[in-house]
């Protein structure tokens, strides 16, 4: 089992950058694919990037791709996903993800969940 605990949100400008942290208890941490998805209000959850065990694999929504990078530091037990060029159609609750699925795009495939963390874009 593994526990996810997200940081780095917080309130910018569009055009401006943030990056998110997520911070994995345990000792298996390597084992997991890891995703970044995120829900918007009155929207359903959608999915943003993931990342293989490894990190030699990433996958991007169509509309982050260029924009936002995924990336995991296995010995810190951490995964971050760095938004650039952010617009206002960022704004959410950004939540990570673990999986021993293989990487995913897909919700329901991943078993462990973090409590989010807001991203709020002004124009």
């Amino acid at each position: 089992q593994v526990q996810l605990v997200e940081s780095g949100g917080g309130l910018v400008q569009a055009g401006g950058s943030l990056r998110l942290s997520c911070a994995a208890s345990g000792r298996t941490f390597s084992t997991y694919a890891m995703g970044w998805f995120r829900q918007a209000p009155g929207k359903e959850r959608e999915f943003v990037a993931a990342i293989s065990e490894n990190g030699e694999v990433a996958y991007y929504a169509a509309s982050v791709k260029g924009r936002f990078t995924i990336s995991r530091d296995n010995a810190k037990n951490t995964v971050y996903l760095q938004m650039n060029s952010l617009k206002p159609e960022d704004t959410a609750v950004y939540y990570c993800a673990a999986t021993q699925e293989g990487v995913a795009s897909i919700s329901y495939a991943y078993a462990y969940w973090g409590q989010g963390t807001q991203v709020t874009v002004s124009s």
